[in-house]
């Protein structure tokens, strides 16, 4: 963003929280992840353990139930983004990104790598 205001170019971010779009269809990513677990070698899952497999996908079910359906929050923040006359820095579209992310982004890493 800082880069290219130099050239004129004025840079607006939008953050989203977790939506329910193609990209995060928790059906897709699980396969998708265990045909890359599949495709490693002995050793490294063994470094894994065990338990990593059923861990993670637990996680993976669980984040998908946070998911919002209403896209409508990120493309309103596209929407005045590219159309106001003053655009914001940043957009957080989705209530996990205004109540958990953003505020999480200032506390300090040794406190946020718990998470």
């Amino acid at each position: 963003r800082l880069e290219m205001r130099r050239f004129g170019v004025k840079v607006s971010m939008i953050e989203p929280g977790y939506f329910k779009t193609d990209m995060t269809n928790g059906k897709d990513l699980e396969n998708h992840f265990l045909s890359i677990w599949d495709k490693l070698s002995e050793e490294t899952k063994a470094v894994y353990g065990d338990n990593y497999v059923k861990e993670f996908l637990v996680v993976l079910r669980k984040s998908q139930k946070n998911c919002s359906p209403n896209l409508r929050l990120v493309t309103d923040c596209m929407e005045h983004a590219l159309t106001s006359c003053y655009p914001r820095a940043r957009y957080s579209a989705g209530w996990d990104a205004k109540l958990f992310y953003i505020p999480l982004s200032y506390l300090p890493s040794a406190l946020t790598d718990l998470t």
